[in-house]
């Protein structure tokens, strides 16, 4: 290969590089209170929901068991759940990376479809997660 075509390879390469640690450099403190870099007090990661059961759209008994995953969940008291925009009492176990939330279906809902809706209320709002998932209840 000759030396031109060689240096103007390697320019190309730097300033590739250089872009690339700038545009890092810029987007890392989004969030310049609390330590700068992006972390800090303000730093937070979103609940994740996850393993419903029973299945979505699957048909259940008024008053049926349900029961899901919470991850990234500081405490249990910050889960509410709704079917219908009735509460619904859960309880929780905590399974050391997550809590394992456990509930029952209002026992006057029924022959219909209806939404458990999940929803998590952390100190930061923007750290707030909500989630949910159909069930239809049969009439027995």
């Amino acid at each position: 290969m000759k030396t031109p075509k060689l240096l103007a390879i390697l320019f190309m390469v730097s300033c590739f590089n250089i872009s690339a640690v700038n545009a890092s450099e810029h987007h890392s403190g989004h969030n310049m209170s609390a330590g700068g870099g992006g972390g800090g007090e303000n730093a937070c990661s979103k609940p994740q929901l996850t393993k419903f059961l029973p299945a979505n759209l699957a048909t259940v008994a008024p008053g049926s068991a349900f029961s899901f995953y919470a991850f990234n969940v500081e405490k249990p008291e910050q889960i509410k759940v709704t079917v219908k925009t009735i509460p619904v009492e859960v309880t929780t176990e905590d399974k050391d990376s997550f809590y394992l939330v456990k509930g029952k279906l209002p026992a006057e809902l029924v022959n219909t479809t209806a939404r458990i809706n999940i929803k998590v209320n952390a100190k930061i709002p923007r750290c707030n997660g909500e989630n949910g998932w159909l069930v239809k209840i049969a009439e027995q």
